[in-house]
């Protein structure tokens, strides 16, 4: 059985494909009612602290932001015990401030992705997550604070609208994106944050600003090996980032997405089927003690 001192779970991006400074790593096979994760789940320690890294994409990048298994992502670092998940994400910047090269830190997200399954959640029990702030406030605000002391040029606060893709948005995309006054656009922060709430995970963001998405006239066409360069850049300030961030943790958490099932069940308890309640059991189990049944 894994390590039940991991509470930290770190889920990296396009570019982010293991953390170099985990002591004693191994990989851990986990399976989950929802599938395999993208890819095995590495468990170590920095600095005596429980990590359990996944790669979003898989080793190589196998899969596209379509293809991610989020589901069994997150229900995987749930498993293991996560309690705080860091996401790296790649992203493009919709204003002039979010330069290439730039960390922000999230706090709004406007979904635009069409073919996702977004909730553990259905098949006989409806369940109405508060989603008002997708992003954790505790989290978000050590993430920033931790990117600030370390010298990166980092924004606190920003909203991101996540598209399908795989394909980078057109100039007419790109420009409807910044009248909705967003700052950066990626491709795989929804469903995950949804889905983190709903696992009452504390999940937040280091969006890396990789380019200046295509709402520029003049700008060149986007390629991979353009944004791969400019993330790799900053790699090593992300690392380091999350490493001070994790010293920083409060002991105990209490923030809102703790209990964020406790008042988003709406299905009564003798209603939900019997399959549903062992397949959640590690979501919900503690909100249906109690219940007729």
């Amino acid at each position: 059985m894994p390590n039940a001192k991991v509470k930290i779970g770190v889920i990296g991006g396009s570019g982010f494909y293991k953390m170099e400074e985990l002591k004693g790593a191994k990989e851990v096979e986990v399976d989950t009612p929802f599938g395999k994760p993208s890819d095995s789940i590495v468990i170590g320690t920095l600095d005596d602290v429980g990590i359990a890294f996944l790669p979003r994409h898989g080793k190589g990048h196998r899969l596209n932001p379509s293809e991610v298994p989020y589901r069994a992502n997150i229900y995987a670092m749930k498993s293991l015990g996560v309690e705080w998940l860091i996401s790296v994400n790649a992203v493009g910047g919709l204003k002039f401030k979010m330069k290439p090269g730039n960390l922000v830190i999230p706090d709004q997200l406007i979904d635009c992705t069409r073919n996702r399954v977004d909730s553990f959640f259905g098949e006989g029990i409806v369940v109405h997550i508060p989603f008002a702030d997708p992003f954790c406030p505790v989290l978000s605000q050590i993430l920033f604070k931790s990117a600030s002391r370390l010298g990166a040029e980092a924004h606190p606060k920003g909203t991101c609208v996540v598209t399908e893709g795989p394909a980078f948005s057109t100039r007419a995309e790109s420009r409807l994106s910044r009248s909705w006054d967003a700052d950066i656009i990626g491709m795989t922060s929804s469903p995950e944050a949804r889905l983190a709430r709903e696992a009452e995970i504390c999940y937040a963001s280091i969006a890396s600003v990789t380019d200046y998405d295509s709402w520029q006239d003049q700008a060149e066409p986007l390629s991979v090996d353009s944004i791969l360069e400019t993330l790799n850049q900053n790699i090593d300030i992300i690392q380091k980032t999350i490493k001070l961030s994790i010293a920083w943790l409060p002991p105990e958490r209490g923030c809102e997405c703790t209990r964020a099932m406790k008042t988003a069940i709406a299905t009564g308890g003798q209603f939900i089927p019997d399959g549903q309640k062992q397949k959640l059991a590690l979501l919900i189990g503690k909100y249906l003690k109690g219940a007729k049944t």
